[in-house]
């Protein structure tokens, strides 16, 4: 996958399980990519086994349960890690004020959602339980 692809779209960055209590909120995600996504917007969905063990899967297995079972057609990545000491790169610019400028948001569960714009400046982050149609996105993918 090309970053460099994201230039001038919105994006929603997300740490996706497919055994989480939370995980339902795929068909939300792929709600709004249908709505929204294409030349302004896009998802991109990183799994992470990092919480209780909730994303045991293969690469290959994540991916086939995604759009078996919820349709998804956005960008998945392969698995990473979201916290720790071995957190992925884009993570840690994602979590910590000191790397993107903005805010300090700690990963505090599956399906926590980063906001990022046209500009690739973070914007704003939804906690886990937070629906990825939440006003404070739909209003932000309308401005």
């Amino acid at each position: 996958f090309d970053l460099a692809s994201l230039k001038g779209k919105k994006v929603m960055v997300v740490n996706t399980a497919s055994k989480c209590g939370l995980t339902p909120q795929y068909k939300i995600l792929q709600e709004i990519y249908d709505q929204y996504g294409g030349e302004k917007f896009e998802i991109i969905g990183f799994p992470a086994n990092t919480f209780m063990n909730q994303e045991p899967g293969t690469n290959d297995e994540i991916s086939t349960f995604c759009s078996s079972n919820y349709g998804v057609t956005f960008p998945m990545m392969s698995k990473i890690s979201v916290k720790g000491d071995d957190i992925h790169p884009l993570y840690a610019w994602l979590t910590q004020k000191s790397e993107n400028g903005k805010l300090d948001a700690e990963v505090t569960w599956n399906f926590q959602k980063f906001l990022i714009d046209e500009n690739g400046n973070l914007v704003d982050f939804l906690k886990p339980a937070d629906k990825p149609d939440d006003k404070k996105v739909t209003d932000w993918l309308k401005k």
